[in-house]
């Protein structure tokens, strides 16, 4: 088999998120593929090759977002994709009906930081890639949505609504960008090997919205009740499938949002 199956080396991909978990897998398939990949994001990651190019970007203030975008087309020409990977989880009840002032009980902060990080950023990015896209007639956008957007999840309404968001704008912007060759898919990753969402932090806060214990929720990652499969996922797993969505091996597959959890449902 060709060492370039998928076919992507020289393309110029823009990943948020891109310094750590998720993202940062993403950044190194892409690399290893032979692609030129702009990571924007708060902080920097590893700087380990010079296809890689950090740029510090407030992915939810839109003239950062152009910014960014207008940076990549004057050094580059062009993009060839954009993989919106940023995101942010805050385990939070609607009501806590134990504890009044519950710090683990929903905010109008933590609506908006939510919906800023997890779906303006991804409107404002995809819109800006997108005008570049259209005028190629070529080109693809990944949404990274998630398994509790497709199912809901006790303790992250919020966040599961965000994620439920990304799948339909998954959908909608493939039914609008289709005429003009532009791809959009979405990937709904489940549970995965330790990221910069599982802190001891996230764990307590989950653990306390579904009243039970840092251990019980640590025992659920590999628990076959929920996840056939019986582990965490890879997040070399979620990055394979990213790869290949941006090749045109994947040509006829947009508008759809793929789980990548193992199997996992919940009951």
């Amino acid at each position: 088999m060709s060492e370039d199956w998928l076919g992507i080396a020289g393309k110029v991909y823009v990943v948020t998120g891109g310094s750590s978990g998720i993202g940062a897998a993403i950044v190194k398939e892409l690399l290893a593929d032979g692609c030129y990949v702009y990571n924007a994001d708060l902080k920097a990651g590893k700087q380990e090759d010079e296809h890689l190019t950090f740029v510090q970007t407030d992915v939810t203030d839109k003239a950062a977002v152009d910014s960014l975008v207008d940076r990549v087309i004057a050094e580059k020409g062009h993009i060839d994709g954009v993989v919106n990977n940023a995101g942010i989880n805050l385990p939070r009840l609607l009501v806590d009906a134990k504890e009044a002032n519950s710090k683990y009980e929903l905010t109008e902060s933590d609506f908006d930081k939510m919906f800023a990080v997890n779906v303006k950023s991804v409107f404002l990015l995809s819109q800006a890639v997108a005008r570049q896209l259209v005028k190629q007639k070529a080109g693809v956008i990944v949404n990274m949505a998630s398994e509790a957007g497709l199912e809901g999840s006790q303790g992250q309404s919020i966040y599961s609504g965000t994620k439920a968001a990304i799948v339909g704008l998954t959908r909608s912007w493939a039914k609008e960008l289709g005429e003009y060759n532009v791809r959009v898919v979405g990937i709904a990753p489940g549970i995965m090997e330790a990221t910069g969402l599982r802190t001891l932090a996230y764990e307590e806060a989950l653990a306390y919205t579904r009243h039970k214990t840092v251990e019980d929720i640590r025992a659920g990652y590999k628990s076959k009740s929920t996840t056939p499969l019986g582990r965490s996922g890879k997040l070399s797993e979620v990055a394979d499938l990213v790869a290949y969505y941006l090749s045109d091996r994947a040509s006829y597959i947009t508008g759809v949002t793929t789980n990548v959890a193992g199997g996992k449902s919940r009951g």
